[in-house]
């Protein structure tokens, strides 16, 4: 009982250390830039897979974080209790997209900021991060340079011919190569799966088209490489 009003007495201590007017423009400057972090991180977003919660989740972990800062302030006593505290905590879904971990980070980084009473840095530090973002959003920066996608088309297992369709690939695609063949619906039929980069003004559904003329109408399908799918 004695250890638990000695740690209430300290963080009474550190607390003590800020007014109520400066921990209440800690938490509300830093709601704000999280905010405007989430929503830079909704316009911004180029994946398939977008969830709302995520976007909440970096708001309440930019203001929780200022308020770890403002409790901690200089007592390295409490920053192992609050790391031990945290250390318990596991996170139950992987994000699979990297930028994601990267604008958690941003959120953290300037609810520390604001925690700590660094609030010009925190609006600079913002500010400057989000102007750089729309700077690669709005260039596409980092993509590859050629649009490949994946082709996959079915035939009867007895009209196989790996070379039947290399007519029409060759006059509509600048690039194609043979992947791999499988057998689907229990061996009855054949799939081959092309990488395949479009000629110039080639539009899919005309390739797709010409393609099942010549595999029965079978299932012809056309998938993007370059684009986030989970």
């Amino acid at each position: 009982m004695t250890n638990i009003f000695n740690e209430v007495r300290q963080l009474a201590d550190v607390t003590s250390r800020l007014t109520v007017l400066e921990a209440a423009a800690a938490i509300f400057l830093s709601f704000i830039l999280t905010l405007c972090i989430a929503y830079l991180y909704k316009k911004t977003h180029t994946g398939a897979r977008y969830s709302q919660s995520f976007v909440q989740t970096i708001i309440i972990m930019g203001v929780t974080v200022s308020v770890v800062m403002i409790v901690i302030g200089n007592n390295v006593a409490v920053a192992f209790g609050l790391v031990g505290a945290f250390s318990i905590i596991r996170f139950r879904s992987a994000m699979s997209d990297p930028k994601d971990i990267a604008f958690i980070f941003f959120g953290m980084a300037a609810g520390i900021s604001c925690g700590l009473g660094f609030y010009i840095l925190a609006i600079l530090f913002t500010v400057s991060l989000s102007v750089i973002i729309i700077v690669l959003y709005m260039f596409d920066f980092g993509r590859g340079g050629s649009d490949k996608k994946r082709l996959s088309i079915t035939v009867p297992e007895n009209l196989h011919d790996e070379t039947a369709f290399d007519g029409v690939l060759s006059a509509h695609y600048k690039y194609y190569a043979l992947r791999s063949v499988e057998t689907t619906n229990l061996g009855t039929m054949i799939q081959l799966v092309y990488i395949v980069q479009n000629k110039d003004g080639v539009k899919d559904k005309q390739v797709i088209d010409e393609l099942r003329k010549m595999n029965g109408n079978l299932k012809v399908s056309v998938n993007y490489l370059n684009t986030e799918i989970f």
